[in-house]
C-alpha cells in the first residue's frame, strides 16, 4: 500500500491510497493510510484498485468494511453448501466521499471490494470494465502430483450481479491518450450507468 496527499482544484485535499494486491495485512495498511490521510487534512479518498488482481478474499471484505456502515453487505456467496452473507460490523473509518479507479485486471477481491462499495452508493467506479473473476474453487492434489480446481461457488455483489466473466461497469469510464498526447493524459467519458446519489 502506497498513499499521498494532493491539492486538486478550488483547495480539495485528497488521499490517494494504492493498492497493489490483498495480502495479509492489506486491511491494516489501508486503515493506516486512512487515518495518517485523515490527519493531514484528508477531505475525499481516491482508493486506485488499477492492476490489483486481487489475493487473499477475506482481506477484500475487510478493506470494504472500513468505509461501509454498520451492517452494510459486502458480498453474498452462492453455491452448494455455500450460501452466505457477509456484513460489516461496525462504524465506517471515514464517511468522506469516495472514487475508485479500476480497469480490466482489477479482478477477484478487487472486484468484491468494488461491488460492494458501489451498491452500496458509497463509491463512484471510474475507468474500464473490471476482469471478471468471482468464482469460489477448491483444488485437489492428484496422485501423479497435479492439480485439479473445481468450482463450487460464485461471489455475488450486493446489487446481485454476478462478477465471473462479465466484471463490473465503472460510473465513469476513462481511456488513455497516446502518441501525441502528453503522458498519462487521460479523456474522460460518462457511461450509460446510473451513479448513486446518497
Amino acid at each position: 500500500v502506497t498513499f499521498s496527499l494532493q491539492k486538486f482544484s478550488k483547495g480539495r485535499k485528497v488521499g490517494i491510497i494504492r493498492l497493489s494486491s490483498f495480502n495479509a495485512i492489506a486491511q491494516q495498511e489501508v486503515s493506516s493510510a486512512i487515518k495518517t490521510l485523515k490527519q493531514q487534512g484528508a477531505q475525499e479518498f481516491i482508493l486506485d484498485l488499477r492492476d490489483n488482481r486481487g489475493g487473499l478474499v477475506q482481506e477484500g471484505i475487510e478493506v470494504a468494511k472500513l468505509f461501509l456502515p454498520e451492517n452494510a453487505v459486502v458480498v453474498r456467496t452462492t453455491g452448494p453448501n455455500r450460501e452466505a452473507t457477509y456484513k460489516s460490523s461496525e462504524a465506517a473509518l471515514t464517511e468522506a466521499p469516495l472514487s475508485l479507479l479500476v480497469n480490466g485486471s482489477t479482478a477477484s477481491a478487487s472486484e468484491i471490494l468494488a461491488g460492494a462499495l458501489h451498491d452500496n452508493c458509497r463509491a463512484v467506479l471510474a475507468g474500464s470494465t473490471t476482469y471478471g473473476k468471482g468464482v469460489i474453487q477448491s483444488v485437489y492434489e492428484l496422485s501423479d502430483t497435479s492439480g485439479l480446481a473445481i468450482t463450487v461457488g460464485k461471489y455475488i455483489t450486493p446489487g446481485g450481479t454476478d462478477i465471473d466473466r462479465t466484471g463490473i461497469q465503472p460510473d465513469f469510464k476513462i481511456y488513455l491518450l497516446h502518441r501525441k498526447q502528453k503522458k498519462n493524459q487521460s479523456f474522460v467519458e460518462c457511461s450509460s450507468l446510473k451513479v448513486c446519489r446518497t
